[in-house]
Order: C-alpha cells, then structure tokens, then sequence
C-alpha cells in the first residue's frame, strides 16, 4: 500500500488539476457567472476521486507498455488528467443526446 501511496497522490492531482482547468475555462467562457465555492470543492474533489480510480486501474492492470510495467507518479498525475478530460468528453456527448432525445422524440408526443 504503501508503494501505491504516490500513484494515488498523483492521480488525485492530475483529476483535481483537469477539474480545475474546466472551472476556470467555463468561468471565463461566460459572463457575470458567479463563483459557488460548494460547486467547485464537489466537483474538485469528484475529479480527483476519477484520477485516482484511472490511475489505480491503469496500475493494477499489469499492462506493459515499452517495457514499462509500473505506473510511475508523473504518469498517473497523466493518467488521471487523462481519465477526467475523457469522462469529460463522454458527459458532453451523452449530454447532446439527451437534449436531443427530448426536443425531437419526448416534447413531440
């Protein structure tokens, strides 16, 4: 446990540092928008929490890669950086779907 301790650091790190870039991207996207410090601790800490999950999963996999079957910390800080922006990308489109779901099949019946 005690070897995994950095992995898990890192990776809360990387999830917490793509959270972070997210907040800062739509606080300055939009105007006059407030800054909610319970929002940003919640969704701070949920990004770490997927950090950490991708970076242990990646590790534990046992997944060689050049040779390389360890997970080092600056790569799990990447791997969890990673693992936000991707879980990022799939809320974004499952969010299009559902949008779209109700404004052509739901509204209309």
């Amino acid at each position: 446990m005690i070897a995994l301790l950095p992995v898990l650091i890192s990776g809360f790190g990387g999830g917490a540092t793509r959270g972070l870039i997210g907040y800062l991207k739509h606080q300055y996207s939009y105007k006059n928008v407030g800054f909610d410090v319970k929002y940003f601790t919640v969704m701070m800490f949920l990004s770490g929490v997927v950090g950490v999950l991708v970076a242990v999963a990646i590790d534990q996999s046992m997944i060689s890669f050049e040779g390389i079957t360890y997970v080092s910390p600056a790569i799990a800080f990447i791997i969890g950086y990673a693992g936000g922006d991707f879980l990022d990308g799939i809320y974004k489109i499952l969010l299009k779907k559902v949008k779209w779901l109700y404004k052509y099949v739901i509204r209309n019946n």
